[in-house]
């Protein structure tokens, strides 16, 4: 009866086909504690684990009745026990779909379960498989720790079956999905399109967008109206955001950004809302060593120059005087919506002491100071209100050259001047020393005026011209090569320094304060025979003039 048995057994798995490794469909029939009886057609039931029916996540998706595909183990003694596999026939389905996806070139999904030399390890239902480090991103990942465990899309570039060698690549998947969502990217966009991305990396003048497949850039300056230092102002890594494309050029692919473009431009109603002259105030955003600059809207600035924050001290240093994110009152004095320029001024909420000196004070006035600085060109006087007036080394004395004023006057020492001019533009007063008395050149002038003979003292001689003095230091010349004095020209080897003359004045050079001479004889004779002798009287006069 056994042998009879066997062989009819033997019979039905030739009619089936049935060898060891063979796949084949089975009936699950029960599910009891942790065993999956499947009827497979055979003589008797087989028994699986039913772990072995679990997917890579662990669960368990089947049901009484399912069809699935077991593989032959075994079939063992007389009575035709059968031991059935489902592990190996989800590994041969798996390997089915590993070689279909290799040769359509398709990608197939697995999950990353470990790190081995070189790269990791991929598990592609059940199957190991390895992908290389340089093959898991387009761009370097530092933490792969954030990828593992993680199912994803891969792309198998090596398959041997018979040493169980596969080798996937990442990169290849992500370079076809942004190539593909770049093509459809390039066929929509235009320049003023709104659009979404994601910010992906910072740099110092910009932050790249992620737009799904490509890049666009979005410079530092169109982030947004205010004046900014760094991208991380306004915007983070990973933030989704919207923008405006601003500019697209097709060939090189490349998209420039704008977010504060989705806000109006606070400057195209500048001139309605701000007038020249207008007090404002406003917050120090930035300082620099030529001033600072003071935000006096959302988007619009405006620069407070060095030479505009004080009206007496114009060698401040803004670091000293000014903190950021500090209010403070200023006066605008110029608007350039072309150049989107303010010009302010801080000194211009407080009165100009130049005009308020002006006010006290008027040109002739006696003006009491303290000397501040001695300078080669000049004394600086410090005078009330703090304002500095300056006496020119010209307006010191009428007669003397003051060539080292610091042996004559010292800092700290109290003096008085006269004023003699204000110039409140300029922000300068001169003043002077020699004012304070009457000019000695024209008070010797209103005694002494054209054609008016007067004796001179000869001080020097050169080229041809006799430099002379008279009383309070004035002095004059007689210039030898003169027509008017060119007939006596033999006279300069009959005089010397400190001799007296007999001269005539010919004009006045107000300018250089000199009196210009000639030398003057008395005439006595007026016949042929005496003109002769004119040359002998006059060098009898000069000795009686000498003897005097």
């Amino acid at each position: 009866m056994n042998k009879l048995f066997s062989k009819l057994f033997k019979k039905s798995i030739k009619k089936k086909n049935i060898k060891y490794g063979s796949i084949i469909k089975g009936k699950i029939i029960n599910i009891k504690n942790n065993i999956v009886i499947i009827d497979a057609g055979l003589k008797s039931e087989s028994y699986i684990p039913i772990e072995q029916f679990k997917d890579i996540n662990g669960k368990l998706n089947i049901n009484i009745n399912d069809i699935v595909d077991v593989s032959i183990d075994n079939i063992a003694g007389e009575w035709g026990e059968t031991i059935l596999s489902r592990d190996k026939a989800k590994k041969y389905e798996t390997w089915l779909n590993i070689e279909k996806s290799y040769k359509k070139s398709s990608n197939i999904k697995g999950i990353i379960n470990g790190k081995v030399k070189g790269g990791l390890t991929v598990n592609i239902e059940g199957i190991k498989a390895f992908l290389p480090g340089s093959l898991i991103d387009i761009k370097p990942i530092k933490n792969l720790s954030k990828i593992e465990g993680k199912k994803l899309k891969f792309k198998i570039i090596k398959l041997d079956k018979k040493k169980n060698n596969i080798v996937l690549s990442r990169k290849a998947v992500i370079l076809n999905e942004n190539n593909y969502e770049k093509k459809k990217l390039l066929k929509n966009i235009y320049e003023g399109i709104y659009l979404y991305g994601i910010v992906k990396n910072l740099t110092n003048y910009g932050a790249f967008i992620d737009l799904g497949g490509l890049d666009g850039l979005l410079h530092i300056t169109d982030m947004s109206w205010k004046r900014i230092k760094h991208p991380n102002e306004i915007v983070n890594i990973g933030e989704k955001i919207k923008l405006k494309v601003i500019k697209f050029d097709k060939k090189k692919t490349r998209i420039s950004l704008g977010l504060k473009q989705l806000s109006k431009d606070p400057w195209s109603s500048i001139n309605k809302k701000y007038k020249i002259n207008k007090k404002i105030t406003g917050k120090i955003t930035n300082i620099t060593d030529y001033g600072c600059f003071i935000e006096i809207k959302e988007g619009i600035e405006g620069l407070v120059h060095i030479s505009e924050i004080d009206w007496k001290n114009k060698n401040i240093n803004p670091f000293k005087i000014f903190k950021i994110g500090k209010k403070t009152k200023a006066i605008i004095l110029n608007i350039n919506k072309e150049k989107r320029r303010i010009s302010l001024g801080i000194k211009q909420c407080y009165p100009n002491p130049w005009i308020e000196f002006s006010k006290k004070y008027k040109i002739g006035n006696k003006i009491k100071g303290i000397i501040k600085s001695i300078t080669d060109f000049g004394i600086f006087i410090k005078l009330k209100n703090n304002i500095d007036g300056l006496i020119h080394i010209s307006d010191i004395s009428w007669i003397k050259k003051n060539n080292n004023l610091k042996k004559i006057y010292k800092k700290g020492e109290k003096i008085i001047t006269s004023l003699l001019k204000i110039d409140i533009k300029k922000e300068r007063i001169s003043l002077g020393i020699k004012q304070l008395k009457k000019d000695p050149f024209i008070k010797y002038l209103k005694i002494n005026k054209k054609n008016n003979n007067i004796k001179s003292k000869i001080i020097n001689i050169k080229n041809n011209i006799i430099y002379v003095k008279f009383k309070d230091k004035i002095k004059g010349q007689i210039d030898i090569n003169n027509k008017k004095n060119k007939k006596y020209k033999n006279i300069l080897k009959k005089v010397k320094i400190n001799d007296f003359i007999n001269t005539k004045i010919i004009n006045i050079d107000n300018k250089k304060r000199l009196i210009n001479l000639k030398i003057y004889i008395k005439k006595k004779y007026k016949n042929k025979k005496n003109k002769n002798n004119l040359f002998n009287s006059m060098v009898e006069a000069f000795k009686i003039a000498k003897n005097k």
